[in-house]
């Protein structure tokens, strides 16, 4: 396939294509996988700073007295709480009130001005402040380190207004996690475009591969079709250039010449008529039977009387065999079975050397009709066997055209069994003759 330029490159574009658009899928789907998981990831993130705000807030507000200062009550609910301006060591490392063991936390706390009164846990160089019931930031510090951030209004005991409570917790999890997850995108859609590739690169040939059988039983076709009828054409005009080369032309010669053209003439009727037959078989593989009853032993009988005189010039022994002993009907056209059998028929006494013997054996079993022909003729050679029901193949050429024949008899003949849903089966050795068995569906 790859020497011929046409198909190599239709594989090519097929390949690219395929691997184009498997490459975008391939693209998009792991980009809305990377966002919903980083949008997951951070509502988690969310929901656990939410948690976490939530029980401080809920457990700090009854213990605040005046406004803005720090009770002991306080500082016991937080015993490692950094007062402003007084002397601690804060530990960077402890937890927040045993809330969360996660680390990365920090708790602030502030007065309604926005004033730093105290610190749990990590310090944080860069806080937004907002006056506001909740409010969410997002931060960033000077070593690059992120923070997400809730601030909370905090009341005392009595109900009025006393600060703020800021608690964030360091993003560091997140950004690793998110930064890992887009080295393996990033690593693995290549690695999976490739595959990609390399798969698309045989799929692409394997689905060409058919088209261009085809493509090349379409080119054989034509140069035998074309060979087929330049044969007569080139006998039909060389008669006609010897007689025109002559001055004188008597009449045993013009009924000669015109004899010649006329035996031409019938071969390129009847290889048209073949090809147009075969064409309209073809065409009707694929619709349904004809509901039209006709009886095998019927046209099996006939079929003997008409190539009688043929065997027997040929002498050449014919015997029908029926093994059931009844009728058998099948639903068909009956032309087209009539002519489906000649063909094999005519075939097996051409090939049926003198004093030799066919042999026809009908019967009917599991729903089908089976016509079977065997002679012991010259037989097929296993190489020839799977291509014996292509058009114009010829086992034995020379053979085929001293009988006439256009060689698509049985191809003719495979074509009519295919579309009354049957079959036909050969076994063959050379020298020893031929078996072929024709199925079909038995009549409703």
């Amino acid at each position: 396939m790859n020497h011929d330029s046409v198909f190599f490159k239709a594989k090519v574009s097929l390949a690219l294509w395929y691997a184009g658009v498997m490459g975008v899928i391939l693209g998009l789907s792991g980009l809305g996988a990377y966002q919903v998981m980083a949008h997951a990831h951070w509502h988690g993130v969310d929901q656990e700073l939410i948690a976490v705000s939530g029980n401080l807030h809920d457990a700090l507000e009854p213990n605040l007295e005046q406004t803005g200062k720090i009770s002991a009550n306080v500082q016991r609910i937080l015993p490692k709480l950094c007062i402003i301006g007084e002397s601690c060591d804060p530990d960077r490392d402890r937890h927040v009130l045993g809330i969360t063991k996660q680390e990365g936390y920090y708790v602030r706390l502030l007065d309604l001005s926005g004033r730093l009164l105290g610190t749990v846990g990590q310090q944080v160089e860069a806080v937004s402040f907002s006056k506001e019931a909740i409010s969410w930031h997002t931060l960033e510090d000077a070593q690059g380190n992120r923070y997400h951030q809730v601030a909370l209004l905090l009341k005392n005991n009595a109900g009025q207004p006393w600060g703020y409570l800021q608690i964030g917790r360091s993003l560091q999890d997140y950004d690793q996690h998110l930064n890992e997850s887009k080295f393996a995108l990033l690593t693995g859609l290549p690695i999976a475009f490739l595959l990609v590739s390399m798969a698309s690169w045989y799929l692409s040939e394997k689905a060409m591969r058919p088209v261009y059988a085809s493509y090349q039983q379409i080119q054989q076709f034509t140069a035998d079709a074309a060979h087929e009828i330049r044969t007569p054409l080139a006998s039909i005009r060389a008669t006609v250039e010897s007689v025109l080369m002559s001055d004188l032309v008597s009449e045993k010669e013009s009924r000669e010449t015109l004899q010649t053209i006329d035996r031409q003439t019938i071969r390129l009727s009847q290889l048209v008529q073949d090809l147009l037959m075969l064409s309209r078989m073809e065409g009707q593989v694929s619709k349904q039977s004809p509901s039209q009853s006709c009886c095998l032993n019927d046209i099996v009988s006939d079929l003997i009387e008409e190539v009688a005189a043929i065997a027997v010039q040929s002498q050449i022994t014919l015997h029908l065999q029926l093994v059931n002993k009844i009728p058998i009907y099948v639903a068909g056209n009956e032309e087209q079975i009539y002519r489906l059998i000649f063909n094999i028929l005519i075939n097996a006494i051409h090939y049926t050397p003198e004093g030799g013997k066919v042999q026809i054996f009908l019967e009917q079993s599991d729903r089908m009709a089976t016509i079977r022909i065997e002679d012991n003729g010259i037989g097929i050679a296993e190489a020839d066997l799977p291509h014996i029901f292509d058009r114009f193949y010829r086992a034995h050429s020379d053979r085929s055209r001293q009988t006439g024949g256009t060689g698509l008899g049985l191809a003719i003949a495979m074509a009519i069994a295919k579309s009354h849903q049957g079959n036909i089966q050969v076994k063959s050795q050379l020298g020893k003759g031929s078996i072929f068995t024709i199925r079909l569906g038995l009549n409703d």
